[in-house]
């Protein structure tokens, strides 16, 4: 398939020229014009570009790309080197950031709810970063906890909001989203789920009478990248493979 074609594709559906994000969504960094083979990712680390080196990637997809807001633009050091391994195996680089959170089918908000088993409820606005949703039955935070455990095969983090009602309304946006915690009190949430937590979450759950979970940044964050890869796969008869790069944060 055309890289061009391909790019142009995601964007649309990915609605990205309606978002005002923290870095460039598309295309990053150009490479071959022609894409048969795709390795996907939640961060383009350098750990990342080399397994794609070695499945003889044309593109790698990720969710955390490069040229961030405020960052140091200079290319040296650790910034050179990934970006030498991608032009010199003429790699292409397509992130997506905001516009993968907020998909409603393959973002990652979308996809945890489903893990989750939610009954979800859409945000009003293509943009919007927090999500609702009901459980089928109500459960207590560490049963919650073990529910996100298994889900996300990773250990999730438990602040007790302090209050002792069943739980069974959430909110949750995945990644560094904590403090979206207020916004998810006032919608009357019993707990709120993201991938990190700060030292004042933990105060804000308390006065705030929110149970709160981080259950880590990158564990949110695999599943939107893979659902985009998997479409992409069926709808241009692409190669496609998640390579999943261990962080615990």
């Amino acid at each position: 398939m055309q890289r061009d074609a391909l790019v142009r594709y995601v964007d649309e559906q990915l609605q990205v020229s309606r978002f005002r994000d923290y870095c460039p969504n598309g295309l990053q960094v150009e490479g071959k014009p022609h894409i048969s083979r795709v390795v996907t990712g939640v961060t383009a680390s350098q750990a990342l570009l080399d397994a794609a080196v070695a499945a003889r990637a044309d593109l790698v997809l990720v969710h955390h790309g490069y040229f961030w807001k405020g960052e140091n633009p200079t290319l040296v050091g650790m910034r050179r080197r990934r970006l030498a391994t991608l032009l010199h195996h003429d790699i292409n680089l397509l992130a997506y950031h905001l516009p993968l959170d907020c998909h409603p089918v393959w973002g990652n908000n979308a996809q945890l709810g489903l893990r989750l088993g939610l009954a979800v409820t859409p945000p009003t606005t293509f943009d919007q970063l927090l999500w609702q949703g009901e459980l089928p039955q109500s459960v207590t935070l560490a049963e919650l906890g073990a529910r996100l455990a298994a889900a996300l095969e990773r250990q999730p983090l438990l602040c007790d909001g302090g209050h002792d009602r069943p739980l069974r309304r959430l909110a949750w946006c995945t990644g560094a989203a904590q403090d979206e915690i207020e916004q998810a009190a006032l919608v009357g949430a019993d707990c709120f789920i993201s991938g990190e937590v700060s030292e004042r979450t933990v105060h804000q759950a308390r006065e705030l009478g929110i149970h709160f979970i981080a259950a880590g940044h990158h564990a949110t964050e695999r599943y939107g990248v893979q659902a985009l890869g998997q479409h992409l796969a069926e709808q241009f008869g692409l190669e496609v493979q998640f390579i999943d790069i261990d962080n615990p944060v």
